[in-house]
């Protein structure tokens, strides 16, 4: 993946985080993204493509991409995406082109994909991909927090109830787990991850010139 422009106080050049936050619905993942974008400027949001109906108060372009399932195989087919999974009947994907614009810009990148999709995104992208699942405090809460959303059917509730067993399942792919049973303490700990990944030594490409210049002057 390419490198980005953005820097630490001591202005070394890195390469690109993209960053996937997973969990199952109702367990405040899309709150904690929305949080991060505010307090972020270096962060931008990866918009998905989806063949899903819009919903209302849904944007085409800001909230998915929205596109019928010709068009979408058209997109597979043309490999324009990173990565693509089959969710409740719809397929969602990440366009290819618009990560790597991103990153050409300067800008992380923000997620949010399930555990197939993290999975393609760690196979294409190795170690620029750093993977944050998020747990609810148990599975009687977030049964709670899907019921009182009212925005599905009981039958759509226990649908994603029987996803999100199969979704925490997986949580051993990942590389950080955390428990929102506090939304504000769950987003600092997801902040806490994010600039520490930004400072690893593997993303400071311009590390390198500085020690040597740093060795020279000893």
């Amino acid at each position: 993946m390419p490198t980005t422009h953005s820097a630490d106080p001591h202005h070394f050049r890195r390469r690109g985080v993209l960053f996937v936050l997973s969990s199952p619905s109702g367990a405040g993942k899309s709150t904690i993204a929305r949080k991060l974008l505010a307090d972020e400027p270096e962060l931008g949001m990866s918009v998905s493509v989806t063949t899903r109906p819009m919903r209302p108060g849904e944007v085409d372009g800001k909230d998915y991409h929205f596109v019928d399932l010709e068009e979408f195989r058209r997109m597979v087919a043309a490999d324009e995406f990173l990565e693509w999974a089959h969710v409740f009947d719809h397929r969602y994907g990440t366009p290819r082109a618009q990560i790597e614009t991103m990153l050409a810009a300067g800008k992380d990148v923000l997620f949010d994909i399930d555990w197939q999709g993290a999975q393609q995104l760690f196979q294409i992208a190795g170690g620029d991909v750093v993977r944050v699942f998020i747990f609810p405090p148990s599975m009687e809460e977030l049964r709670a927090r899907l019921t009182n959303r009212n925005t599905d059917s009981a039958q759509v509730i226990e649908a994603r109830m029987a996803r999100a067993a199969n979704e925490v399942s997986h949580w051993d792919g990942y590389d950080y787990v955390l428990v929102n049973d506090d939304v504000e303490q769950c987003f600092a700990g997801v902040k806490t991850i994010l600039a520490a990944e930004r400072l690893k030594r593997s993303r400071q490409t311009g590390l390198i010139g500085f020690i040597r210049k740093l060795t020279r002057t000893a």
